[in-house]
Parts: structure tokens; sequence; C-alpha cells
């Protein structure tokens, strides 16, 4: 059963992106085979796992203090092998937080196909920022 993000983000919804663990710093998310994530070999984009991976991420360093958004401040990526699922499956993100400030989160996380393989890895840093509504967030 999926957990609410806590806010609306349009484009996670739009990408089917489930929240699955959101908890201490992990977090867990799933994101469905669909067509429109495929590059023309027939394996996910590495645009979406980016995305996907920014995602799980961000999450990770809102699960310790839901009530803060994050700004991605930046993110390293690396690609260990092609990332599928059949149709109707699923990759699964997982995000842990390796340390927190005041102000920044630095964070992990990888990709994995349906059989549990590595198919990429994340680091990334990231901003707390205190929610005030969309017209008063600042970013710097």
């Amino acid at each position: 059963m999926s957990i609410p993000f806590g806010v609306p983000i349009p484009f996670v919804d739009h990408l089917g992106i489930t929240l699955e663990k959101f908890e201490d710093g992990q977090s867990e998310l799933w994101f469905p085979m669909r067509p429109e994530i495929l590059n023309s070999f027939d394996v996910v984009h590495g645009g979406a796992i980016m995305t996907f991976l920014d995602i799980v991420l961000a999450a990770a360093a809102r699960s310790v203090e839901p009530s803060n958004g994050v700004f991605t401040i930046e993110m390293k990526t690396s690609f260990m092998q092609a990332a599928s699922a059949p149709p109707g499956g699923r990759l699964i993100g997982r995000g842990r937080l390796l340390h927190r400030t005041r102000k920044l989160a630095f964070t992990e996380g990888g990709v994995y196909d349906p059989e549990g393989r590595l198919c990429a890895h994340a680091t990334g840093t990231f901003k707390y920022v205190p929610r005030r509504g969309t017209d008063a967030l600042q970013t710097d």
C-alpha cells in the first residue's frame, strides 16, 4: 500500500511513481514500467532513471522532517546496467540519508530491477526549505 507524499507533486503523479517507505532517513519508491519511459533499445531511458533517483533521494532527505521541502543542489549518477521490467512490472528505488546539517541533506540511493539487480546508483545534495506556499519559496 502506497504512502501519501504529503504534498501534491503533479510530475510524480504523471509518472506513476509511488512512495512505499518514508521514515528514519530511508525511502523506497516504485516506478511502473510504461512504454513512454523506454528508449530505442527497449530499456528504461537514462533520463527517466535520473528523474526517479532524484525523487528517491529527495524522499529520503524529507523523511526525517516531512514538513520541509527540498531542492536538489547536485546529483551524480552512475549506470551499472540497463534497467527493465516486464509489462506491468516496476523498478524499485531505495534512498538513504547519509548526513544532515540544518540546511543540507547528503543522500545516496539505487534503482533495482525486479530481480534485485542494481541498475543505477546516485549521490545527491539537497537544500531543506520550509514550506510557506509555492508563491513564497526561495532558492537562496
